[in-house]
């Protein structure tokens, strides 16, 4: 059976690790190659397969449609053909991740999933650690971390995850003391909980309800997600988080306290150093990330 032509090798690692960095640039450093020899090899590569694989704007190179299609399409056949050479070098040693992640996404975002990368790939196992700073961290004793952020520090490579809604939440039971239209007047002799990594979120609540000058009773803060719920659950007040961490908590003993849309400053990131890519249980997660839709 006669084999198939095949691209450069060369030229598909120059495309691959444009796209999963981001950046030419940080491409270019990362292959040891000037910006000239970068653009040849992608150059090839568009000409073996007959793509617009970018477009090009002064330094940068933007993915068109043929090229999203086309790394869609063979990113994870390399990453099988990565795996299978691996498996013979490696004799089947565990691939391991330390990975930082707030408590509420790993329960109710992560977990549910992770059997499924299991079966894709066995020999990863994942540390997860929950400990704040991530950002401080990754590239020390994290090798990524997923952070709930408005934006990462640029340095890292970043991926955002979902776009949010904020929600106040409540028990059922203070949902209907409340009411449902907003009231200066009962919402000041409340009390409000703040998720710490969302202090933004309350001032953009009060304003999306036309109260932005609203004193609540007292505000309370705290540092777990899965706390905070648990408070509005218990009726302790009213619980500033987005929409994805109501529905996803399946509690029946929660409310959302009026119908109003609030655009919430923060999302869910992956980061990582740029050149912890490069690393295979990184790169893994990257990939399936990106493929599941978490």
């Amino acid at each position: 059976m006669p084999v198939r032509r095949l691209p450069p090798l060369r030229a598909l690692e120059a495309f691959v690790r444009v796209v999963r960095l981001g950046s030419a640039k940080a491409a270019a450093n990362e292959l040891a190659l000037s910006p000239s020899a970068l653009s040849r090899r992608v150059a090839a590569l568009e000409e073996f397969t007959g793509k617009r694989l970018f477009t090009r704007q002064h330094q940068a190179m933007k993915l068109t449609d043929e090229g999203q299609a086309f790394y869609t399409a063979i990113a994870p056949k390399l990453e099988e053909l990565a795996e299978a050479v691996e498996a013979q070098v490696d004799r089947g040693q565990v691939l391991r991740l330390h990975l930082g992640t707030p408590p509420l996404f790993a329960s109710q975002r992560m977990f549910p999933r992770l059997p499924e990368l299991r079966k894709l790939h066995p020999r990863l196992h994942i540390d997860v650690d929950t400990a704040p700073h991530f950002e401080e961290r990754v590239g020390d004793t994290l090798d990524a971390a997923i952070m709930l952020s408005k934006e990462p520090d640029p340095s890292f490579y970043q991926l955002r995850l979902d776009r949010n809604k904020v929600y106040a939440i409540v028990s059922k039971e203070l949902a209907r003391e409340i009411g449902e239209a907003p009231d200066e007047s009962v919402l000041s002799k409340q009390t409000f909980i703040v998720h710490s990594d969302l202090p933004e979120s309350l001032e953009a609540w009060k304003a999306a309800i036309g109260l932005p000058k609203l004193e609540p009773a007292a505000v309370d803060r705290l540092d777990s997600g899965q706390l905070t719920l648990e408070a509005a659950a218990q009726g302790l007040g009213i619980a500033i988080m987005h929409d994805d961490h109501l529905r996803r908590s399946h509690d029946d003993r929660l409310a959302r306290l009026y119908d109003i849309d609030v655009d919430s400053p923060y999302s869910y990131w992956f980061i990582c150093k740029p050149k912890a890519l490069e690393s295979r249980p990184v790169r893994i997660f990257h990939e399936w990330l990106m493929q599941a839709g978490l």
